[in-house]
């Protein structure tokens, strides 16, 4: 995730300078769990994911709006198990509608490079430790996972494919305004 916001920051910074439209393509064929999350932290005008229906008639309103607001940059995150086909068919749909000079930056693996912080170690340490302690116990088909408070095991038939992982509260601008 910080990889993709990174880039995101960079990307905005080339989009302000040249007034651009960038939508930017990240991992999430079938959860769009890194869209969501890293559309919030990068400020994205807009973050398109399999679990939603992509509308291009209202992303090209909301694209307006922001163009009308005297923004000098947007940014689209879109998972790359978006409906609408990716981000090319995407831009490519918007472009039909909208007048704007419209890139597209497709992360892809690059989003797997990059060192992992002092937490992501400390984290694969202990997730490795209980994960070589349940199996000298026997224990199999299991991954290890974080439940907010400690590593725990999860059965593999409840992870594999599970889909809406992320609280669904986020993806409502009204959850926002509520804070």
């Amino acid at each position: 995730m910080n990889t993709i916001i990174d880039a995101v920051d960079k990307i905005k910074d080339t989009a302000a300078s040249h007034d651009r439209l960038f939508f930017v393509e990240v991992m999430g064929r079938d959860s769009g769990c890194l869209a969501l999350y890293s559309g919030i932290a990068s400020g994205a005008e807009e973050i398109l994911m399999p679990e939603q229906k992509t509308d291009i008639s209202a992303l090209v309103e909301k694209l307006k709006e922001s163009v009308q607001r005297r923004k000098t940059s947007s940014v689209v995150i879109v998972a790359e198990g978006d409906d609408g086909g990716g981000a090319f068919k995407i831009a490519e749909a918007v472009k039909k509608s909208f007048d704007y000079d419209i890139k597209v930056t497709v992360l892809g693996h690059i989003q797997r490079g990059g060192s992992p912080t002092a937490k992501d170690r400390i984290m694969a340490t202990r997730f490795g430790a209980e994960a070589v302690n349940a199996l000298l116990s026997g224990q199999t088909n299991k991954m290890t996972g974080w439940n907010g408070k400690e590593v725990t095991l999860i059965d593999l038939e409840k992870v594999v494919k599970q889909h809406n992982p992320f609280d669904k509260r986020l993806v409502s601008y009204n959850y926002f305004l509520s804070l």
